[in-house]
């Protein structure tokens, strides 16, 4: 009979990854069944396709903390389904006021041992991943307010992660800015796969041995579009996420902020 418990530390971590991104997409398969019907279609969406250009300020002890990255972009919404940037989703429901969406995006940090400060280039490489989950927002007179959870379904760190937001809108004529802010949770799992040194890397680098815990971490970002035409658009957005001591204590780190600034242009069909 198959027990779980015979089961190594890592596939106990990958069947549980696997069986909750199984989960999620099966909640959001038959939500999707029941509730698709009752959303209309917006006739009038716009597909925006374009390139950004993001520099990514790493909170890992590197050569050159600061990553130059060129990728596409691509913006939808017919509220059915949804592209924004690195994430896509589908709605389960939305009446204007509350929205439960299902999406995946990518997820978590890089760490190359390759641009690393000394004995850290001996470490293992830390991957990108990405992540499925689900989302609700609710919009009320003072901004929205969006809860989500998502899980890691390459499992490359197995882990899981929870986010708390506060939104709000500012237009005036062709500016559109979108500030926000609120608390990001990462569990052990993804904590010690990003920021953890096991101890055989440390009997290979010298580094001390090191273990996370779970933890909650403060951030806030600004996003920004610009109408220059009636097909061309500005897109900019700058995100701070401030490290708390699970993970700033880690060896591999030295800073306490992660942050990312993109710069994009638009093209609107």
């Amino acid at each position: 009979m198959f027990k779980l418990a015979a089961l190594s530390i890592n596939s106990k971590r990958a069947l549980l990854s696997t069986l909750t991104a199984t989960a999620l997409f099966s909640v959001a398969s038959v939500s999707s069944a029941a509730l698709f019907n009752n959303l209309p279609t917006d006739q009038d969406a716009e597909l925006s396709v374009g390139v950004n250009v993001m520099a990514v300020n790493s909170a890992y002890d590197l050569e050159d903390n600061t990553e130059i990255r060129v990728l596409p972009g691509v913006f939808y919404d017919n509220n059915r389904v949804y592209a924004r940037g690195a994430q896509a989703g589908v709605y389960l429901h939305n009446d204007g006021t509350n929205q439960l969406s299902a999406y995946a995006q990518l997820s978590g940090s890089e760490f190359d041992p390759e641009d690393a400060n000394g004995a850290l280039q001996g470490l293992d490489k830390r991957k990108s991943s990405a992540a499925a989950g689900l989302t609700y927002l609710r919009r009320t007179p003072i901004g929205g307010f969006r809860l989500q959870a998502a899980t890691d379904i390459l499992d490359h760190s197995g882990g899981n992660t929870a986010r708390l937001t506060y939104l709000a809108k500012v237009t005036k004529g062709k500016l559109t800015v979108y500030p926000s802010f609120g608390f990001e949770y990462h569990d052990e799992d993804y904590n010690q796969y990003y920021y953890g040194v096991s101890d055989q890397e440390s009997a290979n680098t010298g580094i001390d041995a090191y273990s996370s815990n779970a933890s909650l971490n403060p951030y806030i970002n600004i996003s920004a579009n610009y109408d220059f035409s009636e097909n061309w658009a500005g897109f900019f957005n700058q995100s701070l996420s401030y490290l708390p001591n699970e993970q700033y204590d880690s060896p591999m780190v030295d800073s306490r902020t992660d942050a990312t600034t993109t710069l994009g242009l638009l093209y609107k069909f």
